[in-house]
């Protein structure tokens, strides 16, 4: 089954977080490797205030995963936790490392733990850009429309700009 991953973070050596937690999600037994996204630089969205002024580095990985998706969620948060993230009541605050489930396959399901497809996956510039760098023509269960048609209607505002650097 192939998942896609969108991570991102706002604190401290930003790129050097992308590397560590890219290298610990292939680290984890099942998993390997299909694609990933270039970096891109992004405005805080939906942030307190105060965070306005600690732009943000997104990616997305594709992986190809022969666990559960439970076990997978768990590893990832396992790997959050692992590299400093602390889980407040402030859903976006400053952290090292996020990471979501942005899909898996045309798996649909709802549960406490885990939402597929992630539910706001195709209202943020910044998870849709870099999808669409490695999978511009996939259509999302509950989307009607391939990646980068959502990315083509989608406001270029909040800004989503390309690093040239390899994760």
């Amino acid at each position: 089954m192939h998942v896609g991953l969108s991570f991102g973070t706002n604190r401290e050596d930003r790129l050097a977080h992308l590397r560590d937690a890219k290298s610990r999600v292939l680290k984890t037994p099942g998993v390997e490797f299909v694609a990933a996204s270039a970096v891109y630089e992004t405005e805080p969205v939906d942030v307190q205030p105060q965070y306005q002024d600690l732009p943000f580095l997104n990616s997305v990985m594709i992986i190809a995963v022969s666990i559960d998706l439970d076990l997978m969620s768990d590893a990832l948060h396992e790997i959050e936790t692992a590299m400093g993230r602390v889980r407040t009541d402030d859903r976006n605050a400053p952290r090292p490392i996020d990471i979501d489930i942005i899909y898996a396959d045309n798996t649909t399901m709802n549960t406490p733990a885990l939402t597929l497809p992630h539910e706001r996956w195709s209202s943020r510039r910044f998870v849709v850009q870099p999808l669409a760098d490695v999978r511009p023509d996939l259509c999302i269960p509950d989307s009607h429309l391939t990646v980068r048609q959502i990315l083509d209607a989608m406001p270029t505002v909040p800004t989503v700009r390309a690093l040239t650097v390899d994760w």
